[in-house]
């Protein structure tokens, strides 16, 4: 073997390949998209958590993009779900009814 093979081996499962990037597809659900206000974890303040969208890869991460635009603060995508600063629920419902989307107020 050449010193610069990209091999990796692991003693409990023998060799890894890299894995090929999976096809970002939307994630299931009912269609309904949920805003959930959260602070656990997060010094007390609050953000919203957009679930439920129905949206991978590029389309999710524009929508998300849009969003923050449209409130004026940050956010980020994990796991399929947006989260935006602050408790801008009121103004995310029309603004994604706006775009086709069923949407409920959901959380504290």
């Amino acid at each position: 073997m050449s010193k610069n093979s990209r091999l990796v081996y692991s003693t409990e499962v023998g060799r890894i390949k890299p894995q090929a990037e999976e096809s970002e597809a939307p994630p299931a659900g009912d269609g309904i998209v949920r805003l959930h206000r959260e602070t656990k974890g997060r010094g007390g303040k609050a953000v919203t958590l957009i679930k439920g969208i129905p949206l991978a890869g590029a389309e999710l991460k524009a929508l998300a993009k849009e969003l923050k635009k449209l409130c004026g603060v940050g956010g980020t995508i994990k796991d399929g779900e947006v989260t935006i600063q602050g408790d801008v629920r009121e103004k995310l419902k029309p603004a994604l009814e706006k775009k086709g989307f069923t949407v409920k107020i959901a959380g504290g």
